[in-house]
């Protein structure tokens, strides 16, 4: 095979220079856009607190087997004694099995944040789905979707949650099953509102006129208009499903062979800690459970106000 022969090949792999300098022109936008995006979000200074904080607690979350070690959530092998107040060998001090309060506060740290984070994008996803088709679709479609998104949103998410932990089996994957599947309809209504807002204009009826059809319009012209959306959804949902966990787990319908904060507060009450006055048992885990919603709620608020400026929030 001669060199001219190679050379040819080789110039027949690569892309044409007009695919290559879209693909760069695409890179380039999005760099762009997501610098643009980080400049806006550090204007608010309640987002700056709240991703300061989601970090940090991450962070301790993954690193607890270092930072406590991996046999801190053992009965058998408990370090101190039943329900010992804070000192300084246990700063938070200890349950009623003599484990140390901080370790498992640290431990909890990865169920609650895991259960809020996928619960989250169980709902998102449906929601998102739902929300969609039902704006896409006219006609008995959409009433259909529509009446039964009205049914789960006018039904407690709570009772239906816990009817549905109830009867399945109880582990981490029911919780978050259940919260999922029981938060979607409030999603699915702003992204079929964001949806009609998105077909109504023209270049979806110029897509429409080349012949671009359902599946295509739906996933390359309709979704990335309403991903802002969902992305600032999805913070402020990770939030209310953490505090469904922790309910969930108080109410001991919960995988009791997991520590979570809501199952820590549960052990509390079964203790007797409210009646005792043991505030470290206490105080802890619903003081964790509060400050991660809380920074949850101030990114996704902090999210919405750069996605749409006119909301005015407050910086």
């Amino acid at each position: 095979m001669t060199a001219d022969t190679n050379t040819d090949l080789d110039t027949a792999q690569l892309p044409p220079p007009a695919e290559k300098s879209a693909r760069a022109l695409a890179r380039a936008r999005k760099r762009r856009s997501v610098a643009r995006f980080w400049r806006e979000y550090r204007t608010h200074r309640s987002g700056l607190w709240g991703l300061a904080g989601l970090i940090l607690i991450a962070l301790i979350a993954l690193c607890a087997p270092l930072l406590v070690g991996t046999d801190s959530q053992s009965v058998t092998d408990a370090p101190g004694g039943a329900l010992e107040a804070p000192s300084g060998e246990f700063p938070l001090g200890t349950d009623q099995f003599g484990r140390s309060v901080l370790a498992l506060l640290v431990w909890g740290a990865r169920v609650s944040l895991t259960v809020g984070l996928l619960a989250a994008f169980l709902c998102v996803a449906i929601g998102t789905v739902v929300g969609i088709v039902a704006g896409h679709f006219r006609g008995w479609y959409s009433t259909v979707l529509m009446r039964v998104t009205d049914w789960f949103l006018v039904m407690p998410t709570l009772v239906l949650a816990i009817a549905l932990a109830t009867v399945m089996s109880r582990s981490i994957w029911t919780v978050i099953l259940a919260i999922g599947v029981t938060t979607w309809p409030t999603t699915a209504r702003l992204v079929r509102a964001q949806t009609l807002a998105v077909e109504s204009r023209p270049y979806i009826e110029r897509a429409r006129a080349l012949g671009g059809g359902h599946g295509h319009i739906m996933l390359r012209h309709v979704l990335p208009n309403v991903m802002p959306l969902v992305l600032a959804q999805t913070t402020l949902v990770i939030s209310g499903a953490i505090l469904t966990e922790a309910t969930l787990a108080f109410l001991g319908l919960g995988d009791p062979t997991i520590t979570s904060w809501g199952g820590m507060l549960q052990d509390a009450r079964e203790a007797g800690a409210v009646s005792a006055g043991d505030w470290w048992y206490l105080a802890p885990p619903g003081l964790a459970i509060a400050l991660v919603a809380l920074a949850f709620t101030l990114c996704g608020r902090a999210i919405e106000a750069v996605l749409n400026p006119k909301l005015g929030v407050a910086r």
